[in-house]
């Protein structure tokens, strides 16, 4: 299957090859004006401007004029949790009232509260919940996904959640990756010690037999899970072949940082609450700081500094964390937005942080996360408009006229 992209007014494109881009580099963004974009059975094949185009570099199976859009690599959104049952608007209305997360948290609502819901869904029923949140995300540009579980909070609520997340990735062209997050609060009836417990000697064993997830999480934070904690649910995974990814200093600076470089994590997610010293510890960390600004503008958080992490010569990504509780939205373009106006990323910077830097967050940025020959041809075909840096600028306004996922139209 040939496809070819005409009369693209600027194709923004990968000319250096790097898995990820650090400090002073991510303000940098390849573009070709007046371009054309070939791809064969889903891969990007070539680019290059419209006057570089002969003659059978036209006889394609389709032929799709972008009518002076703009062409895109599709976001790569590393921090979601769409596999829920139902919503918590109430909660949303006890934020208004002046309960913060943590005290919502503490009378029994928040994750637990979905869990609860979680619990009396079949997995069909769970998984036509899920798989429409998954559609949205496509059709709003995002062409690779990290869906973790944690609303289960007992073995068999777990493992359906990752049996949904499996079925997502068999279903949808978008690129998932699944991560185990038993350890997203302490489930109930337990005591913290008896449900580490069990996370280590029973969840993570059923996880690992049935190669549900690529990676595990830990929500390293203040009222949930210690750094001690952290470490031995993490080695503990390590056995089953599952590379961290951690929740930390979303709520105090809460150690997780220090833990997930000792234990090589692929990604170290939240920061709101960072302190300069780990900042310094990330410089050349292959760790990807993760922010989530939409946690931040949902719940009137402090936002993760990541202008003073670039400025530390620090890569850095951006995430929906698409999430019932705290971040009911994975529009990653306005993800990219709060990123500008809230964090003070440069539009080039956001971009990049939701792109490239996204899929080294996800571990797969050798295919995903830009375009250049060899990558999956996951992109978006933007109306016209007057420059890159509008995207964030114009932070509602629909942009994307047809988006792609392995090179065919979704």
């Amino acid at each position: 299957m040939r496809l070819i992209v005409t009369n693209i007014a600027a194709l923004v494109c990968d000319l250096s090859g790097k898995p990820k881009l650090c400090g002073g580099e991510m303000s940098h963004v390849d573009m070709i004006d007046d371009a054309y974009l070939l791809v064969e059975d889903g891969v990007v094949a070539s680019f290059g401007n419209m006057d570089e185009l002969q003659g059978d570099g036209i006889c394609a199976d389709e032929v799709v004029d972008a009518r002076g859009g703009m062409v895109l690599p599709s976001w790569c959104d590393p921090h979601t949790h769409i596999v829920y049952a139902g919503s918590r608007e109430g909660e949303f209305v006890d934020k208004i009232r002046g309960l913060s997360y943590a005290e919502i948290a503490r009378r029994g609502g928040g994750i637990l509260n979905s869990a609860d819901l979680l619990h009396t869904l079949s997995e069909q029923e769970l998984y036509e919940q899920s798989i429409q949140r998954a559609l949205e995300i496509m059709a709003k540009g995002t062409g690779c996904v990290e869906i973790k579980s944690g609303y289960g909070l007992n073995t068999a609520d777990e493992l359906k959640m990752l049996r949904v997340i499996r079925r997502i990735k068999e279903s949808v062209p978008m690129h998932v990756v699944a991560t185990f997050l038993g350890a997203h609060a302490v489930g109930r009836g337990y005591t913290k010690s008896q449900y580490v417990d069990m996370l280590i000697n029973e969840m993570i064993p059923e996880v690992g037999r049935e190669r549900l997830a690529e990676y595990i999480d830990v929500f390293c934070d203040e009222g949930f899970f210690t750094p001690d904690d952290t470490a031995r649910i993490l080695e503990a995974g390590a056995k089953w072949g599952m590379r961290p990814k951690i929740h930390a200093d979303e709520l105090a600076a809460s150690g997780g940082v220090e833990v997930a470089l000792k234990h090589g994590a692929l990604s170290v997610d939240h920061l709101e609450r960072i302190t300069d010293n780990e900042i310094t510890m990330l410089q050349d960390a292959d760790t990807m700081p993760t922010g989530l600004p939409g946690t931040s503008f949902f719940l009137n958080m402090p936002y993760a500094p990541l202008r003073k992490m670039i400025d530390a010569g620090c890569a850095v990504a951006v995430a929906s964390d698409y999430n019932p509780g705290s971040t009911p939205s994975g529009d990653m373009k306005f993800v990219v937005a709060l990123a500008c106006i809230k964090m003070r990323l440069l539009p080039s910077e956001a971009i990049n942080a939701a792109t490239i830097n996204a899929a080294h967050a996800m571990g797969c940025s050798d295919n995903y996360g830009s375009l250049s020959p060899g990558k999956r041809a996951n992109f978006f075909i933007t109306r016209p408009i007057p420059s890159i840096d509008f995207i964030p600028y114009a932070y509602t306004s629909p942009i994307i006229d047809r988006a792609y996922v392995a090179g065919k139209q979704v």
